[in-house]
């Protein structure tokens, strides 16, 4: 009787993994504090304008309404790219659960005197 070898599971290549979920948040954080600095300049800018150029202000203000959308929208499909399918380095094992034991009440009480 002959064994025939078995191959080993392929090594996880590094460039197919995921980034860290604290480095994905700390990214996303960051982009959205960009979007919602611009979206504060747009605000400045728009209350700056309003009198003296209204068509610079009215383009600050559709700024200022569309970014966060934008922003939002950018961030989700970022994440969404990152989700992608997962590869096991090690097979799971799943375990049966253990038995349960049903506890039946008891009342203790003192002794007679």
């Amino acid at each position: 009787m002959s064994r025939v070898p078995r191959r080993p599971a392929p090594a996880e290549s590094i460039t197919r993994a995921r980034t860290g979920l604290t480095s994905d948040l700390r990214g996303r954080q960051r982009r959205y504090l960009m979007a919602m600095l611009v979206r504060t300049v747009c605000v400045v800018l728009m209350a700056a304008t309003w009198n003296r150029w209204p068509v610079l202000a009215a383009c600050a203000l559709a700024g200022a309404v569309v970014i966060p959308y934008v922003a939002v929208v950018l961030a989700q499909a970022h994440w969404r790219q990152q989700r992608g399918a997962r590869h096991a380095v090690a097979p799971v094992v799943r375990e049966e659960p253990a038995a349960r034991v049903v506890l039946e009440p008891t009342l203790i009480l003192p002794p007679e005197r």
